[in-house]
Formats: structure tokens, C-alpha cells, sequence
């Protein structure tokens, strides 16, 4: 059992101090539209060397890990999609369960030819990323979770019953009319109560990405997303039944988020932990504190084993 903390950076010039918006990719980056699983999945792509698939949250988009993917992209390949219904991914009419997703996550590097990767996710990601990996075990070398519990698994009923997590049972068609053309209320929410300052979270980030969760279909995918969880957790429990995860993994969590049950979330499902609390920050770790968050990603990965 390990243990990491990294302080958070600050000060002029720190990377902790992003420019108004969305980071851009590196400009060798290119963006596919990529068939996968009966869906396409839009997907960034840029680097060389061993590959580093990073699987972004609600909320958001695979355009959260822009500073992420410049500094991994220095030695490895780096692949980012856009999760199915998500961003600019297609919006197919159901299949929100995240061992589906997983299985198009699967797709995509069979479409890449990559046979295996680092794997890097966040919130939903997360979830995307464990049913990935549990039907993929021999794929994923190494395995960085941030800030996200997975269903079913460890202590889920009891973190399934703080009041902040109301938005898991407000889904269906009155929830969507109800947000429908007020998208950016709605994300607000997230973006405010769970952030250890609201303000870490730029206004042009949040124009960005309440456009695209306003887009024809968006919300009504990400409804879904959640109310998958429940079929989530069957498969969860399924997954752990059969044994945990071997590969070594880091789990990651804001001081002001989940912190430690992170990891205690991950020993439940996983045989080799290291737990990582990221001090002054809540949820949104890639924009509360990017500098500390990329450097534990980056040793972690760098380890010799």
C-alpha cells in the first residue's frame, strides 16, 4: 500500500495558471471521426511512442485534457476521445452502460492497431475506463482513476446517498424538458458545488462546453449516461466477482472531492493501489490544479514498475 501527495502549484507563470478557455491540443494533433462498436467516436491523436488513452467525465469533453496530452505527448502516442453520445461523438438511441462503452474503447484501439496502453480517466471515464480494463485486463498497463466512484463497487451505497449526488436519480423526459435551453443552469451546478473554488473553473470553459452539451440529442445522452448506472453496478459487481485488477494503479482524488476514498474505492476492485490526494482542489482536477494533477499522471506512468 503507497501513498502520494502533491502539492499544488501556483504563482505567475505556473502551468496552475491557464489563459482564459479551452487549452488547444499540440498542433500535430489530428481529429479522426472513428467507427467503433455500432457508434463513431470523435478522437484526437498525436505523439509517438507507447500509448496513453485519456477518457474524460460529465461535464465535459476529451477537450479537457489538452495540457494533459502536451505533456505526455513529448514520448508517447496519445489518443482522446470524445465518449459515445458525448462532445462531438455520435449520439446513438441507447447502449449507455459503460461495458458497452468500454467495448468502444476496444474498437477504437483495434482501429488505431493499438494492442496496448496506459489508461487515463475521469469521472464517467472512470467507469468507461474499469469496464475497459476488466474485459481488457491484458491491454491496459498501467491504470490513472481521478476523482469518480465507480458503481457497485467498494463503498458505492454509501456514497450514493450524499444529497450533492441528486443529479444520479434526475434523469427521463421531464429532466430533459426541464434543461432543455438552460444547459448552462444545469452545468453550473456541477461546475460550482464541486470545485474547491468555483473560479478555477474559467467562464470561457464553461461557454465551451455548455454549446456542446446544448447540441440537438447532447443532453438526453448524458441523461443517459447516469441512468445507466444502476446496469452499471450489475456489471461491476460481475467484474469483481472475477477477479481484480493486477495491472498497477494510481488513484487520484481533489483533497475537496473524494480524496482518499479514491483509493479506497480502488483497493475493492484492484490488487496494486497507490492513493494520490491532490491538495486545493475538488473534482475538476485538470482545471483546479493541472500543474500538480499532470505531474502525478507523469510519475506515475514513468515508474519503472
Amino acid at each position: 500500500m503507497s501513498r502520494i501527495v502533491f502539492a499544488a502549484a501556483d504563482g505567475p507563470g505556473s502551468p496552475s495558471q491557464v489563459t482564459d478557455g479551452i487549452e488547444p491540443f499540440p498542433a500535430d494533433f489530428r481529429t479522426r471521426d472513428i467507427p467503433a462498436n455500432g457508434t463513431t467516436l470523435h478522437v484526437r491523436v498525436g505523439g509517438a511512442g507507447p500509448a496513453v488513452i485519456l477518457l474524460h467525465g460529465y461535464g465535459e469533453t476529451g477537450d479537457m485534457w489538452g495540457p494533459m496530452a502536451a505533456e505526455l505527448a513529448r514520448d508517447h502516442t496519445i489518443v482522446v476521445p470524445d465518449l459515445r453520445g458525448m462532445g462531438l461523438s455520435s449520439r446513438p438511441a441507447g447502449s449507455y452502460d459503460k461495458e458497452t462503452q468500454g467495448q468502444d474503447i476496444a474498437g477504437l484501439l483495434d482501429a488505431l492497431n493499438i494492442q496496448h496502453a496506459d489508461l487515463v480517466t475521469h469521472d464517467i471515464g472512470n467507469m468507461v475506463g474499469y469496464a475497459f480494463a476488466a474485459d481488457n485486463p491484458g491491454r491496459v498497463t498501467r491504470f490513472v482513476i481521478m476523482d469518480a466512484p465507480l458503481p457497485g463497487v467498494g463503498p458505492w451505497d454509501e456514497i450514493v446517498r450524499s444529497r450533492a449526488l441528486w443529479h444520479f436519480s434526475f434523469q427521463g423526459p421531464d429532466a430533459e424538458r426541464l434543461v432543455a435551453g438552460r444547459e448552462r443552469i444545469y452545468l453550473d451546478r456541477f461546475w460550482n458545488e464541486f470545485s474547491a473554488d468555483p473560479k478555477s473553473f474559467r467562464e470561457a470553459s464553461r461557454e465551451h462546453y455548455a454549446r456542446l452539451y446544448a447540441q440537438l440529442g447532447a443532453m438526453h445522452a448524458g441523461f443517459n449516461q447516469i441512468a445507466a448506472f444502476d446496469q452499471d453496478a450489475i456489471d461491476n459487481k460481475a467484474f469483481v466477482a472475477a477477479g481484480k485488477l493486477t495491472m498497477p494503479v494510481l488513484a487520484i482524488g481533489g483533497a475537496a472531492s473524494f480524496g482518499a476514498t479514491m483509493a479506497l474505492v480502488m483497493r475493492a476492485a484492484a490488487t496494486n493501489v497507490t492513493e494520490c490526494v491532490i491538495p486545493n482542489a475538488g473534482h475538476w482536477l485538470m482545471e483546479e490544479q493541472p500543474a500538480a494533477t499532470i505531474a502525478a499522471v507523469r510519475g506515475f506512468l514513468d515508474r519503472a514498475n
